[in-house]
């Protein structure tokens, strides 16, 4: 797997939405998007675990699936892979973007 160069345009922007779910406009998810060399793009769901039911330990995770797709539970969106971060910084530097 190619790891993608880290952005630089728009990441304060980026960085606003994480950490501010009330401004999503798809609460309580916020669809975003890597994009690759050659014009390849990831899809993912970051989901506000914190202000729906309280789980912790998610939430910097990407999971990887279209927003038009998620699972109907928590249990089943915890069951899709998904990259974990430690930091917001940590998802905008792999490459995803608020889409």
């Amino acid at each position: 797997m190619t790891v993608p160069r880290p952005r630089l345009e728009g990441v304060a922007r980026d960085l606003f939405f994480y950490r501010h779910p009330e401004h999503w406009p798809a609460w309580p998810y916020l669809p975003v998007v890597r994009r690759r060399p050659g014009g390849a793009m990831d899809l993912g769901v970051i989901y506000d675990f914190a202000h729906t039911s309280g789980r912790t330990g998610y939430r910097c995770t990407v999971f990887l699936c279209n927003v038009v797709f998620v699972p109907d539970t928590e249990e089943q969106l915890l069951s899709l892979p998904k990259e974990v971060f430690d930091a917001w910084e940590e998802v905008a530097t792999a490459g995803w973007a608020v889409d």
